[in-house]
């Protein structure tokens, strides 16, 4: 299998796990402004898993650029990645429905943490079928941010019994760490 049938496979999924979750923010009533202020909780979890799908699709892409063949393990790894960002629609509905309530926050820092984890595995299935000096082993390299994001989200998770607040922190300094597509991959590619 060609990389690109997998990529469109790919970006197809996440285009549809955006709509769903674009289509869970349901329209207020009224038509003062005010009447939007109870979606601000749901507005602004919206916009934190956005940003982190739209961050998955891009670092996505470039990974993508360095697969020259697709094998089995690749193919379920990617399943795997994609099973856990479907999820996102539910955590954020979740979290946003309930104004960030501890519980809420733990599970989001949850489905986040299972992500990273799939997406490394995902790279380390990539690495294991194209060989210790292919493209992206030499792109990954030491993978600091790789290693600090799931250390954040655990972090977040244990936070989010202390304040939600402190939670959602961890959970946006990872977003603002990855926000850039990753340049390791595009030095080398």
């Amino acid at each position: 299998m060609q990389n690109g049938r997998l990529e469109a496979f790919s970006d197809g999924v996440l285009a549809i796990i955006i709509t769903i979750m674009v289509l869970e923010i349901k329209v207020p009533h009224g038509v003062a402004f005010s009447d939007l202020m109870p979606l601000l909780p749901i507005f602004l979890s919206y916009i934190l898993s956005f940003i982190y799908l739209g961050i998955y699709w891009n670092n996505h892409h470039h990974l993508m650029h360095t697969v020259t063949q697709v094998t089995g393990g690749i193919l379920w790894a990617n399943l795997h990645l994609l099973f856990w960002l479907s999820l996102v629609p539910f955590v954020t509905g979740w979290m946003g429905e309930n104004s960030f309530a501890n519980s809420t926050m733990a599970l989001y820092g949850f489905v986040l943490l299972m992500a990273a984890l799939s997406w490394h595995i995902l790279q380390l299935q990539i690495i294991r079928s194209h060989g210790k000096d292919s493209i992206l082993a030499q792109a990954v390299g030491k993978d600091i941010k790789g290693k600090m994001s799931p250390a954040f989200y655990v972090l977040g998770i244990a936070a989010s019994w202390i304040s939600p607040w402190i939670s959602g922190g961890f959970y946006i300094l990872v977003a603002l760490m990855w926000i850039i597509p990753d340049k390791r991959i595009e030095k080398v590619v």
